[in-house]
């Protein structure tokens, strides 16, 4: 495959840039294949996740911004809270800016003296101060950068909260102010490096291989994406569809999973939310679905009913984490939870279980009120914002220990047969039988994202076939290896078959065939599976909380 992969290089620590053209990576497509590739080639495996030397991988794909919705990045890096594979995927303007700024990865390495920001073109590589952005929220440095930086509507912006900068575990890098690179901890590697955020843009063009084929394909792609069902529902209600049906079915994470199903789903649900609070929906650029749903939150300050408002993206995974999983029912409480988390650069998931076993801990006895600053319930929001604004400002040693993760906590504090984690990482939301437990655990970044495990539960109720199921978890995460290496948003996976994938690449001037992308997808993951084992994984060495087999699922206990 001859085609030549755009790397750009900084090293913060020297000030060196470079751009190099790596044919050698071509292989690898892109995204998740050619961010793998050099994580391997830059990561210290037996090293500290924050240790300087270590990387920050961003890759975008050879389809980015060419094909509706295919506008993702993948950041590969080591994770400060598993301390294995870190891999993150976010949308907005990052893919594109990345295209117009001429590069196909980025590779960052070193720590800067002092607070900075890249910023990044086809034609300037810079590094710049950040100190008067050093202690910003998330939405604070944003509005600034935008003040400072050209590009307005093409550039992406991302960076980093207090969370980061005080290297919380699951701090997380905000993408242009609606989505994130969420999981794992990417945020307290920024922060490790005194890198509060990079700005990218530019107005580098590219042609096209086959025009009169790319056209044919394209329509093809788009009639998929806006005129089947194939995507309807991630624009209607969004991901927060899912809320009812998976409590009716037990699958829904609730008070600290002690049980699968919410009394109040009602009250959360996509519908409750579209009804009530929505006000927009937006779209990353290059797609046509518009699946971001955004509602009004207000703010309350001083006396006399002072008031602002702010606009807040919700979606499944920030309800369940912080609304059935913890007890809150009230949407205003639940958005107010999601504007924390997200002004502090935390990932909204880790932040929610986290708070679910901090309640029942201290419910037995193993927090007390003095330790913890406040005291906390089930259902009441306001001790909830004081946990999360103490695991930014760490006033004791609990919450310096809690900042690393709840499973580095539980082995300090006990309660680690309650704690929701798996793999060293927070659950996701869902509790659906084997396939969701197994698959978490075993997943390259122990997501739900990388083979879809709980899916297959909802398809298999009943007693497990275990060989039919570890089948199905390994061919899935080989698949989608493929298609993120594209990088394909999985929202979009029953438009992208892989037949339907390999014609897009050849009208794009990329010949592969549906079976060179499975051997792909099979590379990659071994790749990425290596990587792991010389971080020190050992799928014998992982543990399975008791909480996951005492909360019945479609499998039942």
């Amino acid at each position: 495959m001859t085609r030549d992969v755009k790397v750009l290089y900084i090293d913060l620590t020297t000030g060196k840039m470079s751009r190099k053209l790596r044919p050698d990576l071509a292989e690898y497509l892109g995204g998740a294949g050619i961010a793998t590739k050099l994580l391997q080639e830059e990561i210290l495996p037996q090293e500290d996740a924050l240790d300087p030397r270590q990387p920050i991988i961003l890759a975008t794909g050879p389809l980015a911004m060419i094909y509706p919705s295919v506008t993702k990045t993948v950041a590969m890096f080591k994770s400060p809270l598993t301390g294995e594979l870190g891999e993150s995927h976010a949308g907005m303007r990052l893919a594109m800016a990345m295209r117009l700024a001429g590069v196909d990865a980025i590779v960052i390495t070193g720590k800067s003296e002092s607070p900075c920001y890249l910023s990044i073109s086809d034609q300037f590589v810079g590094i710049k101060n950040a100190e008067p952005l050093w202690g910003f929220s998330v939405e604070e440095v944003g509005r600034s950068l935008r003040e400072l930086e050209p590009g307005s509507g093409h550039r992406s912006c991302i960076r980093i909260g207090p969370a980061g900068e005080k290297q919380v575990s699951f701090a997380c890098v905000n993408v242009d102010t609606f989505r994130h690179f969420g999981r794992l901890g990417l945020g307290a590697v920024f922060g490790s490096k005194m890198l509060k955020a990079i700005v990218i843009t530019g107005a580098h063009d590219e042609l096209v291989g086959d025009r009169p084929k790319y056209n044919a394909i394209y329509q093809e792609l788009y009639e998929k994406c806006v005129r089947t069902g194939a995507m309807e529902k991630y624009h209607e209600l969004g991901t927060p569809v899912n809320i009812k049906p998976l409590s009716a079915m037990g699958g829904l994470p609730t008070l600290n999973l002690q049980t699968g199903t919410f009394d109040q789903a009602d009250a959360i649900s996509g519908e409750a939310f579209a009804e009530e609070k929505l006000i927009r929906k937006i779209a990353c650029p290059g797609c046509p679905v518009g699946c971001i749903h955004v509602a009004l939150s207000r703010r309350f300050f001083g006396e006399g009913y002072e008031v602002e408002s702010a606009t807040v993206s919700y979606d499944y995974e920030l309800i369940f984490a912080l609304g059935s999983f913890i007890g809150i029912s009230d949407k205003d409480a639940i958005l107010r939870l999601i504007e924390d988390v997200e002004l502090y650069g935390m990932d909204a998931i880790s932040s929610g279980i986290i708070l679910g076993w901090v309640t029942e801990a201290y419910e037995k006895g193993l927090i007390s009120e003095e330790v913890l600053g406040t005291k906390v319930a089930f259902g009441a929001v306001e001790g909830y914002r004081t946990v999360l604004r103490n695991l930014v400002r760490q006033p004791n040693q609990f919450y310096r220990d809690l900042a690393r993760g709840l499973a580095y906590a539980v082995k300090i504090y006990g309660g680690a047969d309650f704690a929701a984690v798996l793999g060293g990482n927070e659950m996701p939301g869902y509790h659906t039988g084997y396939g969701s437990v197994v698959g978490f655990t075993v997943a390259a970044r122990h997501s739900h994202l990388d083979n879809a495990g709980y899916s297959y539960d909802q398809s298999n109720v009943g007693p497990v076939d275990i060989e039919k199921l570890t089948d199905y978890l390994i061919e899935e995460e080989q698949i989608r290896c493929a298609l993120n290496s594209l990088v394909v948003c999985l929202f979009a996976r029953k438009v992208y078959d892989l037949e339907t994938t390999a014609r897009a690449l050849d009208a794009a001037g990329i010949p592969m065939t549906v079976e060179d992308l499975e051997a792909l997808g099979r590379k990659i993951f071994i790749l990425k599976l290596q990587i792991r084992q010389s971080m020190g994984f050992d799928l014998r060495q992982m543990t399975i909380p008791k909480r996951f087999f005492e909360t019945p699922t479609l499998n039942g206990k």
